[in-house]
């Protein structure tokens, strides 16, 4: 009688043993794979990526290391979306959760002219009179008081490499360069990217930055003060002024970064970490609130809900534009309006007006209509330590102003264009507004660093991709490879290629006009880790790839 029950109670051994290996089975095989388990870098250019990675895993170096090292390859591998010549804004969170923003955005010079709105209508971008004063750098060397490890020179050494060096055109920067016009104001950037015979490299044609490599080695020996009291500030002045611009040795000389502690608010299970104006972070968070308001689950992207999903979005987007306005640099206008927009009582009142039926008339939404520029690049990085880093980085126009300091290598920003349809005059000293918004968002489990570039087109792609992973049930790569519905500042809407058509024709139908765009830029880079798992996704549409380890 014991031998049976002893061979009952074996086998019911075993027949556990043998359910509890299934499940394991089951979830070992169902489970997603594991990029990367300790950190990763997403940018949108593989080798800036791997860049950001080294510094990581070889150097030793801090997210924010990475962060510098990776932009300034990105400003060799992409020089039509972002360079020295530019400006910054960081969000950073530290290993021990504490977040703050280091904003080195562009400023309007001291002489600016003070009728230059007057010119917004005008399509020519290629003009010295939009150059803003550049931050890039003053932002680099705040960031890295604060957060750096490594010294100053290494994170410019392979950006320098690759600047002197060359490094191969991409399909993205070629499409880029075939665009540069033939005029007398742009032959300094078009002769970086002809050859002797006048004619345009082609894609996987090598380039050479060699004065850009000279100016970084400056720059890296010795330190940022080079560019904004030293040699430096000298040729570009001498630069600007001799195409007719109004950059003062002066304007460098007083050029500041800005430290503040990041806005946050609670969504979902999550806090969101944002910079506050100039840059966008609050219209970003306004969506976000209103679309949580409605009901938002996978089936919410299926038959004639996925309509309805994207009709109450689009309005979002158009009561958004509504208030840009108000989203004006926080030394000069008061931040009391741009605060209000990231209460959830105020998305409240704004879903209120959304009718489900039907689409409004554009004084509806209240819109100023403004200028969409389309440049930009941006860097997320999550280190082992738990730290994390979100920066974007812009010249603002594909090639900034088309503008390039024979001296030095640099191609000069179109900032002031900004202000376009946002603002009645410039002050001295005043940043523009902008649609830059690097965000960290926190859980007790989950950490991820996001943000956009594509200039207007920055807030449309970044909240696309959170919505979409957020709450409606789709990974971090599908949500940021998800086809977009872009709202203009005129309210009309365009619709990447392969959008859903007959989500398209819904739309019409509810009266929403429909315009055409040549090019989506929009793109999105970001970094999550989840459950012990790190994913990085470097967006589809600049060609870009990730890298970890």
């Amino acid at each position: 009688m014991a031998r049976s029950k002893a061979k009952v109670y074996l086998c019911c051994a075993l027949i556990l043993i043998s359910f509890i290996s299934v499940i394991v089975c089951i979830a070992v095989f169902t489970r997603p794979r594991c990029p990367f388990s300790k950190a990763a870098v997403a940018t949108d250019s593989e080798i800036c990526s791997g860049i950001g990675r080294a510094i990581l895993k070889e150097k030793g170096g801090s997210a924010v290391d990475a962060a510098i090292a990776a932009l300034l390859c990105t400003f060799v591998a992409n020089p039509h979306s972002a360079g020295i010549g530019g400006g910054t804004i960081f969000t950073v969170m530290d290993s021990s959760g504490d977040v703050r923003i280091i904003n080195s955005r562009e400023a309007s010079p001291t002489k600016v002219k003070s009728d230059l709105l007057k010119s917004c209508p005008e399509e020519s971008m290629t003009d010295v009179k939009w150059i803003g004063v550049p931050g890039e750098i003053r932002g680099y060397e705040a960031a890295h008081k604060l957060y750096g490890k490594l010294p100053w020179a290494d994170l410019f050494q392979p950006a320098i490499k690759l600047a002197r060096e060359g490094i191969p055109i991409s399909d993205f920067l070629h499409s880029h360069i075939e665009n540069i016009p033939n005029s007398n104001e742009t032959q300094s950037l078009r002769k970086l990217f002809t050859d002797n015979n006048n004619n345009f490299l082609k894609a996987g044609d090598f380039v050479k930055f060699e004065k850009l490599a000279d100016t970084l080695e400056m720059i890296a020996n010795q330190g940022p003060d080079v560019f904004y009291t030293g040699k430096i500030a000298e040729d570009l002045v001498q630069d600007v002024k001799a195409a007719g611009g109004t950059l003062e040795l002066q304007d460098l000389a007083s050029y500041k970064a800005t430290l503040t502690d990041a806005w946050n608010v609670s969504m979902g299970e999550y806090r969101m970490y944002f910079p506050p104006p100039p840059a966008a972070g609050s219209l970003l968070t306004l969506i976000l609130n209103i679309m949580r308001g409605f009901p938002l689950n996978p089936d919410s992207l299926t038959g004639k809900e996925k309509t309805l999903f994207y009709h109450r979005y689009i309005e979002s987007f158009k009561f958004a534009n509504g208030l840009k306005k108000y989203i004006r640099d926080p030394r000069f206008t008061s931040e009391k309006r741009a605060k209000e927009f990231t209460e959830e009582s105020f998305a409240n009142y704004i879903r209120s007006f959304i009718t489900d039926d039907k689409t409004h008339e554009l004084q509806f939404y209240n819109v100023t209509p403004h200028l969409d520029s389309t440049g930009t690049t941006h860097v997320s990085v999550l280190h082992e330590d738990g730290s994390a880093v979100a920066v974007t980085s812009t010249i603002n126009y594909i090639f900034g102003s088309r503008v390039v300091s024979p001296r030095t290598g640099i191609i000069l920003n179109n900032e002031l264009r900004d202000f376009c349809g946002r603002a009645d005059s410039i002050l001295p000293g005043e940043r523009p507004p902008s649609s830059m918004s690097p965000v960290v968002l926190k859980s007790k489990s989950r950490t991820l660093t996001i943000g956009g570039s594509g200039g207007g087109r920055i807030t449309t792609a970044m909240a696309s991709a959170l919505i979409n992973h957020l709450w409606l049930g789709k990974s971090l790569k599908d949500a940021i490879y998800t086809s977009i519905a872009v709202v203009d500042s005129e309210n009309a809407v365009d619709f990447e290629r392969d959008f859903d058509k007959d989500v398209i024709e819904g739309l019409k139908a509810l009266g929403h006009n429909h315009t055409t765009l040549r090019k989506f830029y929009n793109s999105v880079n970001a970094v999550e880790k989840k459950d012990g798992c790190i994913f990085a996704v470097s967006d589809f549409r600049k060609k870009g790839k990730p890298d970890g380890y």
